[in-house]
């Protein structure tokens, strides 16, 4: 059994175990459908359901973990069970953020911000 944030950690759900802890924290990260701390253990079986800018992810333990693994192994130990309409979701924030501010145009300048301000009022 390993710790949830460290669980998070070495499947590449999150980038760093801080970042893994800090979800914990801000009870964005629930098993089997129940909020917990940093230090709850995660066994084999467990429901995994991780929310992420308004679309909750669900993953099935498929085995414990100690040390962070490569990305092609992951599958060893999880199964991604999110439903099709959460992943739909996510796919449409991720557009319309894409969409709000063309890559490589870096910060609006004050005039562009006013423009989207007026914009959206």
């Amino acid at each position: 059994m390993a710790r949830v944030d460290k669980f998070i950690w070495a499947v590449r759900l999150a980038k760093t175990r801080s970042i893994a802890t800090e979800m914990c924290k801000k009870n964005k990260v629930l098993i089997n459908n129940v909020e917990v701390k940093p230090s709850k253990l995660i066994k084999v079986g467990d429901e995994l359901s991780i929310k992420k800018s308004a679309v909750t992810f669900s993953y099935k333990v498929l085995q414990d973990i100690e040390k962070r693994v490569g990305a092609k192994l992951v599958l060893d130990y999880i199964i991604d069970i999110t439903p099709i309409e959460e992943v739909e979701k996510y796919k449409t924030i991720l557009l319309t953020q894409k969409t709000y501010r063309q890559n490589g145009l870096g910060r609006p300048t004050k005039k562009q911000r006013r423009d989207i301000d007026r914009f959206l009022r």
